[in-house]
């Protein structure tokens, strides 16, 4: 993918959504709840990348400094960095295996990170359509990764869909 995007991430969006998003569990929360989660786990996985530390370090740093007083929404980040970090082998070979052309390490750390979360909700989260873990994951590239970023991450995501 030509060029990094490398730098360092924003803050959190203004003005959270509020489409309703059944769980399920039977609960009920926001979409915009959801996609802040996953926003957060992001960046508590680049921050380890880029950091070189293990996630246990980088989520306590990554709270320390950007609160989230949402539980449900710190929860559901907390689930997904720790269901990536133990399932990153798998994941990592499965996305080496989709990725014509590119090594895991070649690709942008945003892009990598943000595979890595599609891929675990896809495989790993019940309550979560594949469809909608790619439309995520694409959305949240739209806004974090390079121009793009959205077109490589739909490609990944859309071999793995087909694979499963």
């Amino acid at each position: 993918q030509p060029g990094t995007n490398d730098r360092p991430l924003p803050r959190e969006p203004s003005g959270p959504e509020t489409k309703p998003f059944a769980r399920g569990s039977g609960g009920r929360t926001t979409l915009g709840a959801r996609r802040r989660a996953r926003e957060h786990a992001l960046k508590m996985l680049y921050q380890a990348d880029v950091a070189g530390i293990g996630i246990p370090a980088a989520v306590t740093a990554y709270w320390s400094i950007e609160p989230e007083p949402d539980g449900d929404v710190r929860r559901f980040a907390e689930l997904l960095v720790e269901g990536v970090a133990t399932e990153r082998e798998a994941i990592d070979e499965l996305i080496g295996g989709l990725s014509h052309h590119w090594r895991l390490e070649r690709m942008a750390r945003v892009d990598r990170n943000l595979i890595r979360l599609a891929v675990f909700e896809m495989r790993c989260c019940d309550d979560v359509p594949a469809k909608v873990a790619i439309n995520e994951a694409i959305e949240i590239a739209k806004r974090y990764g390079a121009q793009e970023s959205p077109a490589f991450v739909n490609g990944i995501l859309d071999r793995v869909l087909a694979g499963a």
